[in-house]
């Protein structure tokens, strides 16, 4: 199914602004429909030779409050003639139309309205900013009962939202940075009226307040100074309060949370501006109290997380310099060398704990961390020869199982293709290439295939790739088949030099 934009830019001419803004009623027009018990879908005009104009579907939403008016997905449908007559005179005339009988969609009645959508641009005097789109309102009548007070609020409430879609001015430009999560009635709904006293409050509304300690009922109440009193944080409630007042001004403050004695309310205020006459605001309030409780706790989780993270790397760190000072009072040579590689392969490990330790996430950007194994590798190892390193594309993003065992295995890859490739000077190095080695990595139907490369000696004759050898190919072998089930090849390549390809899957472990 073809996005909104895709339809939009293949069958309209709307420029990128009135595709936007489309964009931002399609996020928020849930709302309408639900206080609409209601179906919305948004038509646009497609392109013509002049003949009968024709509409397009970009967008549909069905209601929660109600049963839905179509069971198949409108959007892709082309319509025209006498079927979107009346989105036709919206289109054309710039008014609601709200005229005719009911439709009949297969065995379902239905009660079709049409408004039209204007830009957001400021309109001249007397005059109404350009129609866009039009959004075909189709009331399911299969369950028409007698309203309830709910039901009168939340109509009366849609017809005032509709006519500011119409103006202009719903939905409300988005503040920076805000989430884009919709605004859902069934949560909380409360209407105010211009002086900013409560005229309306939903069951679920009056829950959320009960949650914050007021118990008395809602309706009469001044919303603004009910907030300032009923706020743990002076700050939050004088905060919610202002927003409160700026939604009676016209304006369209951001969201906000209000915590008090334990529980934390979400609220957003909307203006109610039919016909650019302020007459009140919207207020939508969520009790999000265990939603934020499931966040600390999660937040406190990942604080641990990255707490023992850094004391690992930290009791690491510890071990190597122990292994360090060790070194230096042995006087064999193979002891002392010994010694130093396990200070090289406990401080690889290291690098990975210190860079889980600063992220919120059981991964790593591994990148960073192959470049600082690799330059630790040619400043250590034993060689004459000034060798180069450089990578070729990106390991990405690892998880922890993955990169404690992977840079293990290329560090001692590394020290392996400098020591055993470059063991004396100019031996075994192309003198117009230099000494190089290089690291490349891919990724391709969800494995990683790495690849560390040199321009040496190359592997001797009798070399047996399985047999014991050294302790580093043994660590690489039983990393590389074991903790990476993966597989790990060791040859000459075909110029000069060795290479040792590995591949380790990534899906789930």
């Amino acid at each position: 199914m073809s996005t909104l934009r895709d339809l939009a830019e293949e069958h309209t001419g709307l420029g990128p602004a009135d595709i936007d803004q489309l964009h931002r009623l399609a996020g928020d027009w849930q709302l309408l429909s639900d206080l609409s018990f209601a179906d919305l879908l948004l038509w646009v005009p497609v392109r013509s030779d002049g003949g009968p104009r024709s509409f397009l579907c970009v967008a549909q939403v069905r209601p929660v409050t109600a049963p839905t008016a179509y069971q198949d997905d409108q959007v892709g449908k082309i319509v025209g003639g006498p079927e979107v007559a009346h989105l036709d005179v919206a289109f054309a005339q710039g008014r609601i139309w709200r005229e005719g009988d009911p439709v009949w969609y297969g065995d379902t009645p239905a009660r079709h309205e049409a408004i039209p959508v204007r830009r957001h641009e400021p309109p001249a005097p007397d005059t109404y900013p350009e129609v866009i789109a039009v959004i075909g309102r189709d009331t399911n009548l299969s369950t028409a009962r007698t309203p309830s007070q709910l039901e009168l609020n939340y109509l009366t409430t849609a017809d005032d939202l509709a006519q500011m879609v119409t103006d202009g001015t719903f939905p409300p430009p988005r503040v920076p940075g805000e989430t884009t999560s919709a605004p859902r009635v069934g949560d909380g709904l409360i209407r105010l009226d211009a002086a900013g006293k409560v005229t309306y409050a939903s069951p679920n509304a009056q829950s959320a307040y009960r949650r914050l300690g007021f118990n008395a009922h809602l309706v009469g109440e001044e919303m603004s100074a009910l907030f300032t009193r009923l706020a743990a944080d002076p700050l939050e409630g004088t905060d919610a309060a202002e927003r409160i007042l700026a939604a009676l001004r016209g304006e369209s403050p951001p969201r906000q949370e209000v915590e008090a004695r334990g529980a934390t309310v979400l609220m957003r205020a909307l203006p109610l501006l039919p016909a650019g006459v302020p007459i009140g605001a919207l207020v939508l309030v969520r009790d999000v109290t265990e939603v934020r409780r499931r966040d600390r706790a999660l937040m406190t989780k990942d604080a641990t997380i990255r707490e023992i993270h850094h004391r690992v790397k930290n009791n690491l760190q510890t071990v190597a310099a122990l292994l360090r000072l060790q070194a230096r009072r042995v006087d064999v040579p193979e002891a002392k060398n010994a010694l130093e590689e396990s200070v090289r392969r406990v401080a690889s490990i290291a690098l990975v704990h210190e860079t889980l330790s600063m992220s919120s996430d059981e991964a790593v950007e591994f990148d960073g961390i192959v470049d600082r194994v690799a330059t630790a590798a040619m400043e250590v190892a034993s060689t004459e020869v000034s060798v180069k390193m450089r990578r070729e594309g990106s390991f990405g993003v690892l998880p922890a199982e993955i990169a404690t065992s992977l840079v293990m295995v290329l560090n001692e890859l590394l020290i392996n293709a400098v020591e055993h490739g470059f063991n004396d000077e100019g031996e075994g190095a192309r003198p117009e290439a230099g000494a190089e080695v290089v690291v490349t990595a891919h990724r391709f139907r969800k494995q990683l295939h790495v690849t560390v490369a040199d321009n040496g000696r190359g592997l001797p004759d009798d070399f047996q790739p399985d047999a014991g050898g050294r302790l580093g190919l043994q660590i690489v072998r039983a990393l590389a088949t074991g903790e990476l089930r993966g597989t790990i090849e060791l040859r000459n390549r075909s110029d000069s030099g060795t290479e040792a390809v590995l591949v380790v899957p990534l899906g789930k472990r």
